[in-house]
């Protein structure tokens, strides 16, 4: 980063327009002091009057010429040349005088015109920062003329063509490939079947084979349909708007996980304040199960989990925290990319696909929320998600205790 000296920062942002403007300005007072020197230098070889002798008060000019005196000459000479002086610096003042306001007027002409002249690129900007993933069928289509603004928003519009374009082609290709392998492995969970269902006696090592087989079939059957919910997730959450109190979702959540929960001696506890959002109720339903999944299985046993839901203003907070190894925070922060884990030595397993945070994240950006990852000073971590609020009353969700007697 390079170095700037500190009172740069109250000077104003470097705008086009402001250079535009600064650049406007200087060639004025440029071509203005430039036109006012050629004058000055012109002015002083103007014709001066001739010096006559003054007539006297009363008489007639005469029409032949009157020899004056070489002292009076002299001095009439002297004081042409002080009134042609004078006459020059005022005219001098009075030109640095319209020079310096022409300067004021021709810098807020210049503002205006840079303005206008920018419009269309601060059009173009507004945008394409209006223009996402889930909306890269939107073009700036700029009007106007053909010149350099209108070519460079349709090379902005070929971009974005090609970018929809490979978005759509690589969630076609996560369906799609997540659909073709779900033929292969029912073939292949069948014929293990039919295999170990034999009458015949079965040796002891086809028995363990098999069974680590049809874990491995499990965790691809996983695979696969994380697959599959990562691409829905990705395609967007439009169909089936329903609106959802994230304190209900949570309640289920941890419900439907009672076993594995108690299965690992956690203590888990659920707060909600009656969070309403609007979205896919299949989606977030799977966004709060995979929280909740998370916080279970990266977990020490006879840990706990904390899960509780707020609401505030616009926002709606969905919170869910546990304990566990101490985790560094880039790390931590990291966890939403796909395929991405810790290793076993966080949980103590490493069953999980490395798709569930990610699936999160991407039912979260899908609804307009925000995803944040903290590691917890103490250990463990804390998953903090903000999505658009619903506003209205509603119950507030039960607060609930479920325990290693669950």
């Amino acid at each position: 980063m390079r170095w700037q000296p500190a009172g740069w920062a109250l000077l104003p942002r470097r705008t086009v327009r402001l250079r535009l403007t600064a650049l406007y300005g200087v060639l004025f007072l440029v071509s203005g002091a430039g036109l006012l020197a050629i004058i000055n230098i012109l002015a002083h070889g103007w014709p001066w009057p001739p010096v006559e002798a003054p007539a006297p008060q009363g008489s007639t000019r005469l029409h032949h010429p009157v020899t004056l005196p070489a002292g009076l000459l002299h001095e009439l000479e002297a004081q042409s040349a002080q009134q042609h002086a004078a006459a020059l610096n005022q005219l001098l003042t009075e030109s640095a005088i319209a020079l310096g306001v022409m300067a004021v007027v021709s810098v807020v002409l210049g503002w205006l015109v840079a303005g206008r002249v920018l419009r269309p690129l601060r059009d173009m900007t507004a945008t394409a920062r209006a223009i996402s993933e889930d909306n890269l069928s939107e073009r700036l289509a700029v009007p106007g003329p053909d010149d350099e603004l209108k070519e460079l928003g349709d090379t902005i519009d070929g971009l974005l063509q090609r970018l929809e374009t490979a978005f759509s082609a690589q969630r076609r290709f996560a369906a799609n490939a997540s659909h073709e392998l779900r033929t292969p492995l029912a073939m292949m969970r069948t014929s293990l079947d039919v295999a170990t269902g034999k009458p015949a006696p079965i040796p002891p090592q086809l028995t363990a084979l098999a069974g680590k087989l049809r874990e491995g079939l499990d965790q691809a059957d996983h695979l696969v349909e994380s697959l599959l919910l990562l691409a829905r997730a990705q395609h967007g959450a439009k169909d089936e708007q329903e609106v959802i109190s994230l304190g209900q979702l949570l309640a289920d959540a941890i419900d439907d996980r009672a076993g594995l929960i108690a299965s690992t001696g956690l203590d888990v506890r659920q707060d909600g304040a009656g969070a309403r959002v609007s979205g896919n109720p299949t989606l977030l339903a799977q966004m709060a199960g995979n929280l909740v999944d998370n916080a279970t299985r990266y977990n020490r046993p006879g840990g706990w989990i904390c899960a509780e839901t707020s609401s505030s203003g616009q926002i709606a907070r969905l919170v869910v925290e546990n304990g566990g190894p101490i985790l560094n925070q880039d790390m931590a922060a990291s966890l939403t990319q796909p395929f991405r884990r810790l290793g076993s030595d966080r949980t103590g397993s490493a069953t999980g696909s490395g798709l569930g945070l990610s699936i999160v994240d991407a039912i979260v950006a899908a609804h307009g929320g925000t995803l944040h990852l903290h590691a917890r000073p103490d250990g463990g971590l804390r998953a903090v998600i903000e999505l658009p609020a619903v506003t209205g009353a509603v119950p507030a969700a039960r607060p609930t205790a479920v325990g290693a007697a669950t």
